[in-house]
């Protein structure tokens, strides 16, 4: 009997990773998921975005307008943040699957942390002064980033 020959490519398992872990952000209106992945091809990181450890999700503002102190912006700690913070490894070359394309405060974080390498699944705010800082940072740092090319679409189920 011959090997399966329709399983998953590595970028599409581990940006399955973030997807999924996406799937546990509260956020109504935005949910994203981090994966970060050693040169052994191991993960060493997963996050989504959410408030902080200690701070009731029911009790602070999901909201995207109005003053700042009552919007998301200030508490929310974003998926690439959490992953970096979540890993207990030495990130230096490290590979990081994310479903948006990253801040500028990520990415100095990411900078920072040694990651040398972005698989993005969207770059929605592209036009963004944010974005764009980003990718100058990048640019600048010698990481690299490239979209996601791969299956759109893998079915999850828990029964057979």
């Amino acid at each position: 009997m011959d090997k399966r020959t329709d399983y998953i490519s590595w970028d599409e398992y581990f940006m399955g990773v973030a997807v999924l872990s996406s799937m546990r952000s509260k956020d109504p209106h935005t949910q994203v998921g981090a994966c970060i992945v050693n040169h052994d091809k191991r993960i060493v990181g997963v996050g989504y975005n959410g408030f902080p450890r200690g701070c009731s999700d029911d009790e602070l503002p999901w909201g995207r307008e109005g003053d700042t102190l009552h919007t998301k912006y200030p508490y929310v700690c974003h998926a690439e943040l959490n992953a970096i913070l979540n890993s207990s490894s030495n990130l230096s070359d490290c590979k990081l699957y994310v479903a948006l394309f990253p801040c500028n405060e990520c990415a100095k974080a990411i900078i920072q942390s040694g990651i040398k390498e972005i698989v993005y699944l969207q770059d929605s705010y592209s036009e963004s002064e944010s974005v764009k800082a980003s990718k100058l940072m990048f640019d600048h740092s010698g990481v690299k980033y490239h979209r996601f090319e791969g299956r759109e679409e893998i079915v999850l189920r828990f029964q057979q």
